[in-house]
């Protein structure tokens, strides 16, 4: 482990000459029109089209969040404040689990689960393996235009109850889905008793589980066939090893989500008894199937936030990082030990007591990887020169919200406190804090970290420092105290609460506010980026994986003149210099990298 010195913009002699080189020809510019986007099968492009997609859908879940949260700043009706009798308030609480469905399926299904493989993987696999593009180029378009499909049916069923309900359509056009009030979990047997569109809101998932798996193919068969001349796999950057283990979750779990809905179909359509028990089916066992899936897919969301941690922890504090071995050791771990835990959201569904134990304490295994990558965060942190960049502040963000989300799973993980816990708004709070917390700050910490790389454009630091913050604060004003909601009895689900629940609710509803404009301020700062950002140089960070051995924007081929470089330390930065003139980093001369032990 070493330290190597961390110069500040002005150290470094004026004398000394830009390396820069001249850079025309970029992935952005090369092709133009409607088709040269359409048809790309540029893995670079097909991740911004990602983007596009993803941040969409995030915004649609995130307006849905804060539809909710405002429903319940007060106890009774609020937002649906025109429902003045029973009939009308019955009707809009109907609107309520409608909504409260949007928000939960959109964000899982369309944002959580693929932003970050989707957009970050995408843009910067192939480049960090010094490869062209990923192996099946024509696959990875597929599987964006699967994403796509998947995600307008979704959203279109979705959606149609809502307005029915809004607008108060009785009898809806045949063509015209009655939308979905089951939660993003289907569960039984409601999800077989409901005239809801359940059918087609399965086949959505279906689809989408497609995009899921093909592109868990692609990243696998990529990072096996193309690693460059000297890349071992001691030498892969811990943000493909962690694509890597969520590519294999992808590829075994992401199939028995698929059977679940078509067995879920088949009784719907056919009557065959399989969840519901007036059929002889045994709805406990949808939930086995389900959390087979979905339980695992909790590390389809976080594995590839923690790689990017793994990348902005080193980069940011000038220092190799810390544990390489076990950090790569751990994803792997993790994506094992995701597959044996399921029962453990079932303690209170009569499953028996032999059971029940050996899920907790396999749950609670699942603790040892995942704080090997914090105490190995935090070793690298130590001694190191730390910049506060704006990566830096959300992943020190984000090692809060992972901790606070790994530390209070233990009391549901415990048989005794989670039958208190079950169903509350701890549960609630625990879920945001692991799944959408730490997913979100990774993911912003990625964008603003590659932001450069991929347009070739500077962020503002002064607003992006300010957007992280009140996202921080938003986030856990909104959601810790949910902690203790939750603890004092409050149910999760419900649109409607006692009084005695009111100060909790408005506290977390005005939490959402601030988290929104920090959001919003992030954007903002997107789009100004992209309007009149400063040139960006190729390396502004130091950094040493070879994505930032190339110009920023990338070329097409991704490296000059099409040489594909041989592998290096990916956090050795010693062979690097910061050179005031372009504002970035620029190789040293004579530099011969030593092997790291």
């Amino acid at each position: 482990m070493s330290v190597i010195p961390n110069p500040a913009p002005g150290d470094v002699a004026a004398e000394k000459t830009p390396t820069e080189p001249p850079h025309g020809d970029n992935y952005i510019t090369h092709g133009k029109g409607f088709l040269s986007w359409a048809l790309t099968i540029d893995h670079k492009r097909i991740g911004i089209m990602y983007m596009v997609g993803v941040l969409a859908a995030f915004f649609i879940g995130g307006i849905m969040a804060i539809a909710l949260r405002t429903e319940l700043i007060a106890p009774g009706a609020t937002l649906m404040f025109w429902a003045n009798d029973d009939a009308a308030l019955n009707s809009n609480w109907r609107l309520y689990n409608q909504l409260f469905t949007v928000h939960g399926a959109v964000m899982v299904f369309m944002f959580i689960i693929p932003a970050i493989p989707a957009i970050l993987g995408n843009m910067v696999l192939p480049i960090m393996l010094g490869a062209k593009d990923v192996a099946f180029p024509k696959l990875n378009l597929l599987s964006l235009y699967c994403w796509i499909g998947g995600s307008i049916f979704f959203t279109w069923i979705l959606f149609g109850g809502v307005i029915g309900t809004l607008f108060g359509i009785q009898d809806m056009p045949w063509y015209f889905p009655k939308g979905l009030d089951t939660g993003w979990t289907f569960y039984t047997p409601y999800s077989t008793e409901t005239n809801t569109g359940v059918l087609l809101g399965t086949i959505g998932v279906f689809i989408l589980g497609f995009s899921s798996i093909l592109t868990g193919v692609n990243f696998i068969a990529t990072i096996h066939m193309l690693r460059p001349k000297g890349m071992g796999w001691g030498k892969l950057p811990l943000f493909l090893w962690a694509l890597y283990a969520t590519a294999i979750i992808q590829i075994l779990a992401t199939p028995v989500l698929a059977i679940t809905v078509l067995l879920l179909m088949a009784e719907k359509v056919l009557g065959i008894g399989i969840f519901d028990p007036a059929l002889g089916g045994d709805p406990v066992l949808y939930q086995h199937f389900f959390w087979f899936y979905s339980h695992p897919a909790v590390y389809i969301m976080i594995l590839p936030g923690l790689g990017v941690i793994s990348e902005i922890i080193s980069i940011h504090s000038r220092k190799h990082i810390f544990g390489y071995k076990f950090i790569a050791a751990s994803s792997l771990a993790i994506a094992l030990f995701g597959f044996i835990v399921w029962g453990h959201h079932m303690f209170t569904s009569g499953q028996s007591a032999l059971l029940n134990s050996v899920f907790s304490l396999l749950t609670m295994s699942v603790a040892i990887p995942s704080a090997v990558k914090v105490f190995n965060y935090l070793a690298t942190l130590y001694n190191g020169r730390i910049r506060l960049d704006s990566p830096m502040l959300y992943a020190l963000g984000f090692i809060w919200l992972f901790t606070i989300g790994g530390l209070t799973g233990l009391p549901l993980a415990a048989l005794s406190t989670d039958i208190h816990y079950h169903d509350t708004y701890f549960v609630v709070a625990h879920f945001h804090y692991v799944m959408v917390g730490s997913t979100l700050f990774a993911f912003l910490a990625g964008m603003n970290h590659w932001w450069p790389k991929m347009f070739g454009k500077m962020l503002d630091e002064k607003w992006a420092r300010i957007g992280a913050i009140m996202t921080f604060v938003g986030f856990n004003a909104t959601f810790f105290i949910q902690f203790i909601a939750g603890s004092q009895g409050m149910p999760r689900r419900y649109a409607d609460y006692d009084q005695q629940y009111f100060w909790y609710h408005l506290f977390s509803t005005l939490g959402s506010y601030v988290l929104t404009i920090g959001l919003f301020i992030v954007l903002f700062n997107w789009i100004h980026s992209l309007r009149k950002g400063k040139p960006a140089p190729a390396n502004p960070w130091g950094a040493n994986s070879l994505e930032w051995h190339t110009p920023s924007p990338p070329p097409h081929a991704n490296f000059e003149d099409g040489v594909e470089p041989e592998g290096v330390d990916p956090y050795d930065y010693h062979g690097w210099d910061y050179d005031e003139s372009i504002d970035g980093y620029v190789k040293k001369e004579g530099y011969v990298p030593k092997e790291h032990h």
